[in-house]
C-alpha cells in the first residue's frame, strides 16, 4: 500500500468531467479528489453530474452511485451508513463529517469531496490512518485494574457514575476532529489529537478504572496534551455531536488539582 503525504503547497488540476447523457430537473456536479499514487502525477478533481431524482439522499449514496454506474475505479470507505463505524469520514463541502449522515440538500452549490486534511492518501478519499490508531493503542483503551474482579457479581457502577461516560463513549473514532485541528495537523507526531484524548478521557472518567493516576502522568506532556489551544474546530465538526475541547479541559484539570 502506497502512503504519500501531499506536499503542502501543491495544487488539484481539474480532471474529467462525467455529464449526464440527457436533462435532468434537479442536476448536482460533485467535484471529487482523485489520487492514485501508483500512476498519477499529481492529484485531480473529477466532476460528476448527478439526477438528484435517482439518487438517495446523502452524499454516502451519491458516491455510491458514482462508483456503481459512472466510475468503478472511484475509492472510498463505508461500511455502516448509518452514521456508526465512523468509516466515510472525508471533507465535504469543507467541513470534515461523515459522508453517510451528509444531506446532500444542505449543499446548496457544487458538491466538493476531498479526504481528510492533513493525512497522508493511499488513493482517492482514502486516507491512511495508521498512526492515528497507533495513538489510539498507546493511551491503553481498556479497563485497567489492580484487584482481582470478583467471580461472583459483575463490576458494578452506580447510574451517576454510568451517566459520567456519557458523551464520551459514543466516539467513534472517525478521526473529523483530530484533522480539523491546527495543531494536530503541525504536531501529529508527537500531540495525540482531540480524538485520542477524548478517548483517554473516557478511561479516566470511568470509575471501574485503578490507573487514573499513571493515565494522568503519562499525559502530562508539553505535547501530547497540551498542545491543544482550545481552537474548538474539534467541537464544532464532530458528526456525532461530542465536545472534546470539553474532556481535554477536564484532564487538564484533573492534573492542575494533583499538583
Amino acid at each position: 500500500m502506497a502512503k504519500i503525504r501531499l506536499p503542502k503547497n501543491s495544487t488539484v488540476n481539474q480532471g474529467k468531467h462525467h455529464a449526464l447523457p440527457g436533462p435532468a430537473k434537479r442536476k448536482r456536479v460533485f467535484k471529487i479528489y482523485r489520487w492514485n499514487p501508483e500512476g498519477d502525477s499529481s492529484p485531480k478533481l473529477d466532476s460528476f453530474e448527478i439526477d438528484l431524482d435517482d439518487c438517495g439522499f446523502m452524499v454516502l449514496d451519491a458516491l455510491i452511485k458514482i462508483k456503481n454506474e459512472i466510475d468503478s475505479s472511484l475509492t472510498f470507505r463505508r461500511s455502516c451508513r448509518e452514521g456508526i463505524c465512523g468509516s466515510c469520514a472525508m471533507n465535504i463541502d469543507g467541513t470534515n463529517t461523515l459522508a453517510c449522515t451528509k444531506p446532500i440538500e444542505e449543499i446548496r452549490s457544487t458538491v466538493k469531496i476531498y479526504p481528510l486534511p492533513h493525512l497522508p492518501v493511499v488513493k482517492d478519499l482514502v486516507p491512511d490512518l495508521t498512526h492515528f490508531y497507533a495513538q489510539y493503542e498507546s493511551i491503553k483503551p481498556w479497563l485497567q485494574q489492580q484487584s482481582v474482579p470478583s467471580a461472583s457479581r459483575e463490576n458494578l457502577q452506580s447510574i451517576d457514575e454510568r451517566q459520567q461516560l456519557d458523551g464520551l463513549y459514543e466516539c467513534i473514532l472517525c478521526a473529523c476532529c483530530s484533522t480539523s485541528c491546527p495543531s494536530y495537523w503541525w504536531n501529529s507526531d508527537r500531540y495525540l489529537g482531540p480524538a485520542i484524548l477524548l478517548q483517554a478521557y473516557r478511561w479516566i472518567a470511568d470509575s471501574r478504572d485503578e490507573a487514573v493516576g499513571k493515565r494522568l502522568d503519562e499525559l502530562q506532556d508539553p505535547f501530547r496534551l497540551y498542545r491543544c489551544h482550545t481552537i474548538m474546530n474539534c467541537t464544532n465538526t464532530c458528526p456525532k455531536h461530542l465536545n472534546p475541547g470539553k474532556a481535554i479541559a477536564e484532564i487538564k484539570k484533573l492534573i492542575a488539582l494533583r499538583t
